[in-house]
């Protein structure tokens, strides 16, 4: 009987799976067709499968090399060899409503896989990709937790929204900030206009496609990741100790005529600094959350049958700030992703009728105690440059007032010491008690497929991106100051603010798709589509109240007030504006062989932004492409080459980034409250114009010219991608400038044009020695960035003034025949040593130039030689757009252990050193730097005296512009899979792995970090480079398991 049994139910099949050079493989996945029977190769490439029907095949798959299928027939022992897939060229990437596979592509696109996204092991998926992508440059706005990016493809192309358009499982979304790394499958880039054109008027910034991960069919698979890190300050820069401050301070009052006041009677502790047992307060230090903690845990669970697949995950994300300690900032996020597939109607191979769901939920909570920009008291400038001579607490009980910290009450007596610099403890306990945002994203799509003959799919979807926002904040009174005399650092009543939104965006997309073959080598692939789209569906509500009932945030909510004077009340609410796009767009490409490819793509958009007459916008493109390889007299480069394709394309891409209705008059009712009778008795809201409308604006447009080469040798080790292009963007959409006495907004223009161009080469290098596997990839991109036209006749876009300071005029602007946001002010030429060199500094009509001066001072270049420095002096003072970017990964696993390292960096641009600048004034501490000052004739010709009286060496000036090329150690991650080691584990995987991020970066520049992605203070969307001492980057380290079942 077990014999009969034994036949009917299968039998047992063995065997060995190995590589090229006959090393064993562990780990390959074997499958029997259609069904979810498998197993795992153990250590030595060993498999056993029971009970396998004789008609059966066996799929064996693993991760870089190609899938190999085996019919069992007769046969018990089953020895698999498998065979290094080429690299990139027979893998399927997204392309905007479709697939192709990648060696069909004939523009400019890169893909990057889920998995090395998510070994990167960080919150945000924009983080995991810097250094990965050639022509992509991603800066952080700031590293406080929850803080965005600054994304530019291809340079920066206009003064308005220059963010790339992002697309989430097709479904358009604003960022991508709150999505889990783990949940990825792939991220596409497209680059150029030829492959972005599909998107037509969203594209000209280029586009990044995201898939989600999607089921299977197999048994289920359950997988785990989780880490736990510690966070501290990447950087601490070196400031003055309170010794070297009073002789700083010293110098301070004898510059500005001032007499120098008793420190000793002065100053509490000053005993301690006189005797060198006490060098005053380190506030970086004393605000720092040390070893602060962050983690992540992520589940997926995964499966499907041939009849239905899933895909569902869920994640947890934690991070404290490294900085801000009383009251830390915090970032929790929790998301949640499911999608299925089910398939209605199956005809033999053909899936006949499919529908299916994305959908994916994030609930994001941040709290946000410390602000950013050098001006803001409670900035991170400010906190780290305390005054060294204030101690944290005060040591007299007696004299504390209602706080704990020191000064209070005895905080005037040094007058003149630090005038008007607080505890910054004090005030990041008091003055901002807290601020909290909390945000719900749904975005999704459901969708149908139908096939009724092979190669025709029709395809429909429905999609949403749907937000809730609510964000709160509470101040409470405090007194920083001993009277009422510095408005600054008191307030006197406390105040409660808060506000929400909701809004929604729906998205109809269909889709007709046609695949066929003529005279078996000629490929055809049609597509036809239609999208319609509203965006802009929802209302706000915001407001303002004073005397909390309960004087805490924890209750800081606008009904727990009992204010009604109307001075401190406010109260707004409005519908936000909505706008809606109707879209239509085809694709046809074609293959001879697969040798010659062509594509050519249309897209044809109706913004209601615009006014009619206006609306439509047309985005054409076309590119072509030549496997020279398969050609016949290529046949004796076989040996070391294996594939080669030229490439070449053209496109329009557009943008329609502006606020709905901006060709009318609108009028707004926010803000403008008003006493209706003189005894002020009856308060009423009031109305005013909005913005002065301009029918005439219209589409900005990008057109783009690209050339490139995709190349594989000595077996598909090497692997080449270049691009050569050339993208004008032209009629850019800005404010126009207007005179504050029109009492309006600035409407929007088309203003401008500017020009990029570079090119980018991406090499790869992958091998196998035994069991020994390891990988190089290296990519580089030059890239130059010049405006060409600017629609005024000034030929001048002006930037915002007190960017820097309050002191400041502009201190970047976009100008034809410079780069977009280029740093603007004055040319130094060394320092006045004395009196003399004063008086002989003349311009050519014998006018001494910088009468007002001393002896330290700076010297600035009269550049138009008037005898005055003015602005008529100010000139280029540098470029925050990066000529180079780079980055280095490099890879390598042996029998088990894995390890990675990941580099990236920029060159050939500058930044601003804005806290520096501030850190002048004398009220702060001072960074070391300052120890080589002017303080005598001949000590120094490059720093000036300490001087707080006038703006003379404070104004931008080539002293404050600095290299900011840098390369960074980004990631090191050492892993280990016991499964290698215990072969008896039930898991297929058990990698226990620790991570460094952030461990060290070459530069010259001496502040915290040369990465900079904001204008400063007042900085718009095209603004870069102005280092306001955002929030500090954190050198991170971690350790972490994956488990996979």
């Amino acid at each position: 009987m077990e014999p009969f049994m034994s036949e009917q139910q299968g039998k047992k099949v063995t065997g060995k799976v190995t590589d090229q050079t006959g090393a064993s493989l562990p780990g390959v996945s074997v499958v029997v067709k259609g069904t979810t029977t498998g197993v795992i190769t153990d250590n030595t490439g060993i498999y056993s499968l029971t009970n396998i029907p004789q008609n059966s095949t066996l799929q064996f798959s693993f991760v870089g090399m190609k899938m190999q299928e085996v019919t069992v027939g007769n046969k018990t022992n089953v020895n698999v060899v498998l065979a290094d897939e080429a690299i990139g060229i027979e893998e399927v990437v997204a392309i905007g409503y479709g697939v192709m596979q990648k060696k069909l592509i004939t523009g400019a696109t890169t893909q990057v896989e889920g998995s090395n996204i998510q070994k990167r092991n960080t919150t945000t998926v924009l983080d995991a990709l810097k250094g990965q992508i050639s022509g992509v440059s991603i800066s952080k706005i700031s590293a406080q937790p929850g803080d965005g990016f600054k994304v530019n493809i291809r340079g920066l192309g206009t003064t308005g929204n220059s963010a790339p358009l992002y697309v989430v499982d097709g479904v358009t979304v604003p960022n991508i900030n709150s999505l889990n790394p783990s949940d990825i499958e792939s991220l596409d880039i497209l680059k150029d206009a030829a492959s972005a054109a599909i998107y037509g008027s969203r594209a000209s910034n280029g586009v990044l496609l995201i898939t989600t991960k999607k089921g299977k069919v197999g048994k289920a698979t359950i997988s785990y990741d989780g880490y736990y890190g510690i966070q501290n300050v990447a950087k601490k820069l070196d400031f003055v100790g309170a010794k070297d401050y009073l002789t700083l301070m010293g110098e301070h009052y004898i510059n500005n005529k001032i007499a120098v006041p008793n420190f000793s009677a002065l100053i509490p502790g000053y005993a301690g600094i006189a005797d060198g047992t006490w060098d005053g307060t380190n506030w970086l230090d004393a605000t720092s959350n040390k070893n602060a903690p962050i983690q992540n845990h992520s589940i997926n669970i995964s499966g499907g049958t041939e009849q239905a697949i899933y895909s569902m995950g869920v994640s947890l994300d934690s991070q404290e700030g490294i900085v801000g300690k009383p009251a830390i900032p915090t970032y929790n996020r929790v998301t949640f992703r499911i999608n299925t597939e089910y398939t209605l109607i199956k005809n033999n191979n053909l899936d006949i009728l499919k529908i299916g769901e994305n959908f994916n939920y994030s609930n994001t909570n941040r709290h946000v105690t410390i602000s950013e920009g050098a001006d803001n008291q409670s900035s991170f400038a400010s906190v780290a440059s305390g005054s060294p001579v204030i101690q944290i607490y005060n040591p007299d009980p007696t004299n504390q007032g209602p706080y704990q910290y020191f000064p209070y009450d005895v905080y005037g007596s040094p007058t003149g010491v630090a005038p008007t610099a607080p505890n910054p403890m004090a005030w990041l306990d008091y003055a901002k008690s807290g601020s909290a945002s909390r945000n719900n994203n749904l975005n999704g799509n459901i969708y149908l497929t139908l096939q009724p003959i092979k190669g025709l799919v029709f395809r429909s979807s429905f999609g949403i991106n749907s937000y809730s926002t609510s964000d709160r904040s509470y101040v409470p009174a405090y007194l920083l100051t001993p009277t009422t005399t510095s408005t600054y650092f008191q307030n006197t009543m406390d105040r409660t603010a808060q506000s929400m939104q909701t809004g929604m965006k729906w998205i109809l997309d269909n889709t007709l798709n046609y695949k066929f073959t003529i005279l078996d080598h000629n490929n055809f692939d049609f597509m036809v589509g239609t999208s319609a789209e509203k965006s802009g569906i929802g209302e706000s509500f915001s407001g303002d109240n004073g005397k909390s009932l309960f004087d805490s945030f924890e209750y800081a909510y606008l009904i727990n007030n009992k204010t009604i004077d109307p001075s401190f009340t406010h109260l707004s609410s409005q519908p936000l504006g909505s706008s809606r796009l109707l879209s239509f767009f085809s694709r046809a490409s074609y293959d001879y062989k697969q040798t010659y490819m062509a594509t050519a793509v249309f897209r044809a958009d109706g913004s209601s932004n615009f006014a009619p007459g206006k609306r439509w916008g047309f985005f054409p493109s076309l590119s072509a492409g030549w496997a020279m390889t398969n050609e016949s007299f290529m046949n004796e480069t076989k040996d070391w080459l294996d594939f080669l394709k030229i490439r070449a394309s053209w496109g329009e891409n557009g943008n329609q980034s502006i606020s709905p209705f901006q060709y009318l008059s609108t009028i707004s009712f926010n803000g403008a409250p008003f006493f209706k009778y003189s005894d002020k008795t009856k308060f009423e809201n009031g109305g005013y114009p909005n913005i002065m409308a301009n029918p005439d604006v219209s589409w900005e447009t990008s057109v783009q010219t690209d050339l490139g080469f995709d190349a594989r040798f000595l077996n598909s080790r090497i692997g080449v991608t270049f691009d050569w292009y050339n993208k004008l963007t032209k009629d850019w959409l800005i404010q126009a400038p207007i005179l504050a006495t029109d009492g309006t907004g600035a409407p929007y223009i088309n203003g401008g044009d500017v020009q990029n161009r570079g090119y980018e080469i991406s090499i790869s290098w992958k091998d196998r020695i035994g069991e020994f596997s390891y990988g190089i990839t290296t990519n580089f991109t030059q890239q130059e960035n010049k405006v060409t036209r600017i629609a005024n006749a000034e030929g001048i876009i002006h930037g915002p003034d007190k960017t820097l300071h309050a002191d400041q005029k502009e201190c970047y602007r976009a100008q034809v025949g410079f780069p977009i946001g280029y740093f603007w002010g004055l040319q130094s030429n060394g320092l006045f040593q004395n009196t003399q060199n004063i008086l002989d500094y003349k311009n050519t009509a014998g006018k001494i130039i910088q009468p007002g001066a001393q002896p330290g001072d700076m010297r600035y270049i009269d550049r138009n030689d008037d005898g005055v420095i003015d602005q008529g002096d100010y000139t280029m003072l540098g470029d925050p757009n990066p000529n180079f970017i780079f980055g280095l990964t490099f890879n390598c696993s042996y029998k088990g252990f894995d390890l990675s390292a990941i580099t990236n960096g920029v060159a050939g641009n500058q930044v601003i050193w804005n806290y520096f600048n501030n850190n002048n004034h004398g009220t702060y501490n001072w960074s070391t730097l300052i120890l080589d000052r002017w303080h005598g004739e001949g000590t120094s010709n490059s720093t000036p005296r300490i001087n707080t009286g006038s703006t003379q060496d404070i104004t931008l000036s080539d002293r404050f512009v600095a290299d900011a090329s840098f390369l960074r150690m980004s990631n090191l991650t050492l892993g280990y899979d016991f499964k290698t080691l215990w072969k008896g584990l039930p898991m297929q995987q058990m990698r226990l792995y620790a991570t460094g991020q952030n461990l060290f970066t070459i530069t010259n520049y001496k502040g915290f970090n040369p990465e900079v992605g904001n204008g400063g203070n007042n900085g718009g969307n095209w603004a870069g480079g102005v280092d306001s001492a955002p929030y500090p980057l954190a050198r991170t380290f971690m350790i972490g398991v994956s488990i996979k079942y």
